[in-house]
C-alpha cells in the first residue's frame, strides 16, 4: 500500500513538473515574439553595444561605425573614429596632429593663434582682431 502511494506521488510530481515547464516555455516563446515585434530586442542590444563593438571589428563589419553611439563613421586600424575631429587620425587614417595642434574639420590647426578657430573649432574672432593664447584680442 505504501509503495502505491509513493508511486502515485512521484507520478503526480513528474506530471506537475512537465506541465509547469511546458507552460513556462510556451509563455517565454510568446514573450520573445512580442519583444521582437515591439523592438525591445534592439533596445536591449543597444545596452551592450560596447561588448558588441569589441567583438565586431570595423575592418570586418564596416557598418559597426555607423551604429548609434559609435565614436565615428570612419574605420582606422580596426577602430571607429571621426577623421574630422580625431587628433590621431586627422583628415585620414594615421595622420597625427603635432603637439599644440587640434583636429578641426579634418585639418590640424593651432587653436592658440588661429583667427578662424581661436580657442576651439569654429570660434572666429571679429574682423580685424587677432588670436593670442586661444583668446581674441588678448591684451
Amino acid at each position: 500500500m505504501a509503495k502505491i502511494i509513493i508511486l502515485i506521488l512521484a507520478i503526480t510530481i513528474i506530471a506537475k513538473t512537465i506541465t509547469t515547464t511546458t507552460a513556462a516555455l510556451s509563455s517565454n516563446e510568446e514573450e520573445q515574439e512580442e519583444d521582437q515585434k515591439l523592438g525591445v530586442v534592439s533596445h536591449l542590444l543597444s545596452k551592450y553595444k560596447a561588448r558588441v563593438s569589441t567583438m565586431m571589428m570595423c575592418n570586418k563589419f564596416p557598418r559597426v561605425c555607423h551604429a548609434k553611439g559609435s565614436p565615428g563613421p570612419d574605420c582606422c586600424k580596426k577602430h571607429c573614429v571621426n577623421v574630422l575631429k580625431d587628433n590621431l587620425n586627422c583628415g585620414e587614417c594615421g595622420r597625427k596632429c603635432r603637439y599644440g595642434e587640434v583636429c578641426c574639420h579634418g585639418k590640424c590647426l593651432n587653436i592658440m593663434y588661429d583667427v578662424h578657430n581661436c580657442g576651439g573649432c569654429k570660434k572666429k574672432c571679429n574682423k580685424g582682431s587677432f588670436c593670442v593664447y586661444g583668446m581674441c584680442n588678448y591684451a
